[in-house]
């Protein structure tokens, strides 16, 4: 049996999971980033845990296919890093490279969202299927598209930065500095923006009742999903407001990638059907029927594993 490293860098903790090569998890640990350590302490804890989860489990070196690993951050080639989004480290690193020799493995790395959607791909929600966009919907908006079974990085390892994506010419303001963003509208950010404008106007809803109940009185995304499952009209019309501008963004995807299937993570997604309901509906108003004729808009499986399990399959691809 053969054996594949998965890990999932994050602004706040490090997972690790050791898989065979079905895709199985035979044991996983996490650790925390300690970004300010700098990227060479924190590359050296990451080759240490490797070890230890690999002696742990009594596996010998040569049964170790490689290690995957994602990243916040474009990435070229599977390799080099142009920046890491959340932490203020030296940009254009070889990452692959320099873990590489760290640890003795073959080493590929990719963007997060590339890899939680090569991870669906392979044993989730999009298990069989060869042309996916990955969307993961949460105070951002990050996307991986894969076409024939191959991940999409692009010249600058930016394909798949779906969330700025102009929707709305001159539009609401993102964090990026841009105006009109795909993330500007339907992150969880977006979604609070909206709320929040709208309840200075209005608090005869449901959301203002959830809402002046907290001590910072500060609106969260899941309190107007909660609202419109209670039939509550203001978080209604904002649930639709969301799931229009998600729909409008899908469907300028679906014409450039065509793909099978839409898979829908993060989480805005854990909404459930009042969110996907809407999506399903109204895409096809922006859409050519042969776009929507078999295609399956789906939320994300794996969860918490993604990363892990996406990582893995990187060394599989």
């Amino acid at each position: 049996m053969k054996y594949i490293f998965g890990i999932d860098l994050g602004g706040t903790n490090i997972k690790f999971g050791l898989l065979n090569t079905n895709g199985e998890i035979l044991i996983s640990d996490s650790i925390k980033t300690k970004s300010e350590e700098g990227f060479d302490r924190v590359f050296d804890r990451i080759a240490e845990e490797i070890e230890k989860l690999r002696i742990e489990k009594n596996i010998e070196k040569e049964d170790i296919l490689g290690v995957g690993m994602g990243i916040p951050g474009p990435v070229l080639n599977q390799e080099i890093v142009v920046f890491f989004a959340n932490f203020p480290w030296e940009e254009n690193l070889n990452v692959a490279k320099i873990l590489r020799e760290k640890t003795g493995y073959e080493v590929k790395v990719d963007n997060d969202v590339n890899v939680i959607t090569a991870g669906e791909a392979w044993l989730g929600a999009a298990k069989g299927y060869k042309d996916v966009v990955g969307v993961a919907l949460g105070t951002g908006i990050g996307g991986g598209i894969i076409s024939n079974g191959k991940l999409i990085g692009g010249v600058g390892g930016a394909g798949g930065e779906i969330g700025h994506m102009t929707i709305v010419p001159n539009g609401k303001l993102c964090g990026c500095g841009k105006k009109g963003c795909f993330e500007a509208y339907v992150s969880a950010t977006g979604i609070e923006r909206e709320a929040t404008s709208r309840l200075m106007i209005n608090k005869n809803n449901k959301v203002w009742d959830i809402v002046k109940l907290k001590e910072n009185q500060k609106v969260e995304a899941k309190d107007v999903f909660d609202a419109a499952k209670l039939g509550d009209e203001f978080a209604l019309d904002i649930v639709d407001y969301t799931t229009e501008y998600v729909a409008y963004g899908l469907a300028i995807l679906l014409h450039i990638t065509n793909p099978e299937a839409i898979v829908i993570g993060g989480g805005v997604a854990l909404a459930g059907d009042i969110l996907f309901d809407g999506i399903k509906e109204k895409i096809k108003k922006y859409s050519l029927p042969v776009c929507v004729e078999n295609l399956e808009i789906l939320p994300a499986k794996l969860g918490n594993e993604a990363g892990i399990v996406g990582a893995a399959a990187l060394i599989l691809s």
